[in-house]
C-alpha cells in the first residue's frame, strides 16, 4: 500500500521557521519526482514545490527564495524548510507524487500567527 504521512507543521510567529516531512511508503522514492502542496482554508490547494529525481527543484511564485525542498532516499523521506514565514503561509500542507499521484493524506497544519 502506497503511503505518504506528513509532519512537521505547527504554530509559527511571522518570520519564523519550520521544517516540514514526508515519509513515502509502498514505492520507492529515489525513482519519483515529489511536490509539496499546500490548502488555506476556504481556498484551492496550490502548487507550492517540487523536487525531481536528479535534485532539481522548482517553487512558486509566493515561496520562491523563502522554502527549501529536499530529499533523502535513504530515509524514503522529503522535506520542505519553511523560512521567512508569512500569515499567507497558513495552510494544510501535504506532499505526492509528480507523476502517478495518491489520493491525498491527512496534511500537516502550518499556522503562521502573533
Amino acid at each position: 500500500q502506497v503511503q505518504l504521512v506528513e509532519s512537521g507543521g505547527g504554530l509559527v510567529q511571522p518570520g519564523g521557521s519550520l521544517r516540514l516531512s514526508c515519509v513515502v511508503s509502498g514505492r520507492t522514492l529515489r525513482i519519483n519526482a515529489m511536490g509539496w502542496y499546500r490548502q488555506a482554508s476556504g481556498k484551492q490547494r496550490e502548487f507550492v514545490a517540487r523536487i525531481s529525481v536528479d535534485d532539481n527543484t522548482h517553487y512558486g511564485d509566493s515561496v520562491k527564495g523563502r522554502f527549501t525542498i529536499s530529499r533523502d532516499n535513504a530515509k524514503s523521506a522529503i522535506y520542505l524548510q519553511m523560512n521567512s514565514l508569512k500569515f499567507e503561509d497558513t495552510a494544510v500542507y501535504y506532499c505526492n507524487f509528480i507523476y502517478g499521484p495518491i489520493p491525498w493524506g491527512q496534511g500537516t497544519q502550518v499556522t503562521v500567527s502573533s
